[in-house]
């Protein structure tokens, strides 16, 4: 047979035994993807027995529990896991169960129910965090008839599980089963194989991939099976993944080299960080049409008076007049508007000793802090996208007054200032040097560095618009009571308008700008050479503020500064400092490799208390960050899932352990 007619005749054969892998499109919710909505039915039964597998979690710990949340039979899933219908399970254990999987509308589907018992949850939390991928959030707004903007508690919804039966090609095989297993931290199709005793060429062709693909975690695979999956082999599921750089891979279209592995790597967040990434992406669905008036002012009633703010629902106030910009008359209704006498008594008649910096000062309304800011000119920006903005680390924007033609903002309080303070005004600030708890420890500073991430894949992915920063740096970054990051100054963001992409949907296509405004050192160097604009710019920006947690050091620094850099008229950036960190080659003039260099560039402040493996995944990723070419810089999902390893792992780190290894390498020289 020519080859051409053989592999026509393949392709052939393997379209009647494939269903297309999910690729991560369950994430997307308000796009109706084929592969979304469930596996196509193309088996020769429209029913048949299908299996799933599960990882126990809190709430569900036993097959009775189980069995009540996916619709399936209590003792079967005792019996496939040899356990009794009562027994409780560790948290993360691998369970198996049967389902009855039907055919309906062309897609194989199983069908439970969920009643919504927290408030907050939305379809899309309770297809990837309660069902953990089992189902998707578009395959649930197609089969329920209820608003998902406005879900209460009590709802009943319909929940469609993903099954499939064998294709004839499938069953002539001697494949009897589909069972749809859930990709897990670290997981390989090798690993998967291993587990349900398996080969590798079966899954890969039941799912469509190829070799060199890239795989998901939280995502659905389909594995054939020749019998009932007894007493699989959980062990091999159940191994803790290494403590190593995290892999960033980029989509297969995307021409990377680390596509070229065989191994299917796999975006990876462990422990606590599969609560982080849901809760992330939680926001693709949760889109609020009304904006929630803040806790900050206790007092609201519907007839200004000069003791309390109020929501202004009333004609236009003769000061609001000279502004005829639509920003204003739009802000009105979402926001709270502050009569200036409010503002001075709050704020001291905006004395001194409320002062936090610059224009900005503290406020107390009724007990409650805020922050508020005196602007002059147009601030459409700033109000028009805080107003429709509603995320944890995000500065929120409470109200506004407009007071001979200033315009004051009125911004929830963050206790503890700029992350720009805490990292490099200790020689500065008295109070820091006073104080020694005045310090950012390697958890808090993971822990930051997730939470502006955190931000940013919100206004990529999730506002509607969706939004470009432009402005992230450390002074931007502003702390809380609890030391948690919130993103501030929305001055220069970019919304992604719709004109903005390519035809047929897709990526962000380019935005050119001759206004080219930002803090040098942060700056991506298309941006500042020809005014590119994308939200890879951010993704450099988060990249240096990483570099300034793990070293102390500021985004620039004038060369010669200490005597020993040649470099004396230049101005050294970070960004290309941790390029020479993590170079392989040894360093020939001081006899150092990568691991003595990054010891040297960490942030003496830090002492011994970090794990090395963990700053040099952070130095990976930010490096990453900050590669001049905008094609090698991951997008924020990959960043954000990186930082979520490195999070949890960082979590259970015990600085002890640290100590002890440095003294024992010490003593061994």
């Amino acid at each position: 047979m020519p080859p051409f007619l053989l592999l026509l005749f393949l392709q052939f054969i393997l379209s009647k035994s494939q269903q297309n892998y999910i690729n991560n499109k369950q994430l997307d919710c308000l796009t109706n993807y084929t592969t979304t909505l469930g596996y196509k039915c193309n088996g020769l039964s429209s029913k048949c027995t299908s299996y799933i597998t599960f990882s126990t979690t809190r709430q569900y710990t036993t097959p009775l529990t189980i069995s009540s949340l996916i619709g399936a039979d209590a003792d079967e899933i005792a019996k496939l896991n040899n356990i009794s219908v009562n027994d409780e399970l560790t948290p993360a254990r691998l369970v198996v169960a049967p389902l009855e999987c039907g055919c309906s509308g062309g897609i194989y589907q199983h069908n439970a129910t969920y009643v919504l018992k927290e408030k907050g949850e939305t379809i899309f939390s309770v297809a990837n965090n309660t069902y953990e991928g089992l189902t998707t959030c578009q395959s649930m707004i197609a089969q329920n008839s209820l608003n998902y903007h406005d879900l209460l508690v009590g709802m009943k919804l319909n929940v469609p599980i993903r099954c499939a039966c064998p294709t004839s090609n499938q069953e002539d095989a001697g494949f009897k089963y589909l069972l749809v297993y859930l990709v897990n931290w670290d997981d390989t199709i090798e690993l998967i194989a291993n587990i349900f005793s398996s080969d590798v060429s079966t899954i890969l062709v039941a799912n469509e991939l190829n070799p060199d693909d890239v795989i998901f975690p939280f995502t659905p695979l389909l594995v054939p099976l020749k019998n009932v999956p007894i007493n699989i082999n959980t062990s091999a599921a159940s191994t803790p993944p290494p403590v190593s750089p995290p892999q960033v891979p980029v989509a297969p279209s995307g021409g990377n080299e680390n596509n070229n592995s065989s191994k299917k790597w796999i975006f990876v967040g462990v422990g606590v960080g599969v609560v982080f990434l849901i809760l992330v992406v939680m926001g693709f669905l949760y889109r609020r049409r009304r904006h929630q008036k803040l806790p900050l002012v206790v007092n609201k009633t519907k007839n200004p008076d000069k003791s309390s703010a109020t929501s202004y629902t009333g004609a236009m106030p003769a000061e609001m007049k000279s502004f005829s910009e639509s920003y204003v008359r739009d802000a009105v209704g979402s926001l709270t508007l502050y009569r200036f006498e409010e503002l001075e008594e709050a704020t001291g008649f905006f004395g001194e000793s409320n002062r936090i910096e610059g224009s900005v000062y503290r406020g107390s309304f009724k007990g409650d802090e805020a922050a508020v800011k005196v602007m002059k000119g147009d601030v459409s920006a700033e109000i028009n996208v805080l107003k429709l903005i509603n995320h944890s680390n995000i500065i929120r924007l409470s109200g506004f007054c407009l007071h001979q033609g200033s315009t004051y903002l009125v911004y929830e309080f963050a206790e503890n200032g700029s992350l720009n303070d805490w990292l490099h005004h200790h020689q500065k600030n008295k109070k820091m040097l006073e104080q020694s708890s005045y310090f950012l420890g390697w958890k808090q500073r993971i822990q930051i560095s997730y939470d502006a991430a955190d931000a940013l894949n919100y206004l990529h992915n999730c506002a509607n618009p969706p939004y470009i920063h432009k402005n992230l740096k450390s002074s931007n970054i502003l702390l809380d009571a609890n030391m948690r990051g919130k993103l501030v100054d929305f001055g220069l963001s970019r919304a992604i308008e719709n004109k903005d992409r390519p035809e047929g949907g897709g990526d962000l296509s380019a935005i050119m700008t001759r206004h080219v405004v930002g803090t040098y050192g942060y700056m991506a160097p298309e941006y500042i050479e020809n005014g590119l604009i994308t939200p890879k710019l951010d993704i450099f920006a988060l990249g240096v503020v990483m570099l300034e947690l793990l070293s102390g050091k500021e985004a620039t620094v004038p060369g010669n500064k200490d005597g020993t850099d040649s470099r004396e008229d230049e101005t050294i950036l970070l960004s290309e400092t941790i390029k020479e960190i993590l170079d392989d080659d040894e360093d020939m003039i001081n006899k150092k490799g990568v691991r003595e260099k990054l010891q040297d560039f960490m942030d003496p402040l830090l002492g011994v208390e970090y794990p090395l493996d963990l700053a040099y995944s952070i130095a990976e990723l930010a490096k990453s960050c900050v590669s001049k070419d905008l094609n090698h810089r991951p997008p924020i999902v990959e960043v954000l899932i990186s930082l979520s390893k490195i999070l949890a792992l960082s979590l259970d780190w015990d600085p002890t352990d640290e100590l002890q290894r440095s003294r024992s390498l010490d003593q061994g020289r």
